[in-house]
């Protein structure tokens, strides 16, 4: 699929890209360069950073650490 470029800038997303993806009128887009191709996928689909890290082993031992603080906090 192609798309032209307009007098300011801008470019259709092609309809069947949009119902792949979910996009839909005043949805945001998160665009950037990638090597010599311009990437987008909508906002809604970003990884977010919350339980991102979850099950790793550090993760475990900070929040170890973290209850043991507290146990030795709720002695005093």
């Amino acid at each position: 699929m192609t798309s032209r470029v307009g007098a300011k800038g801008q470019v259709v997303i092609p309809q069947p890209i949009r119902s792949q993806l979910g996009i839909e009128p005043g949805d945001e887009v998160e665009m950037w360069v990638d090597g010599d191709h311009v990437s987008l996928r909508p906002v809604a689909m970003r990884t977010p950073l919350r339980a991102r890290f979850a099950g790793q082993p550090l993760l475990d031992e900070l929040a170890g650490a973290r209850a043991e603080e507290r146990e030795r906090d709720a002695r005093r």
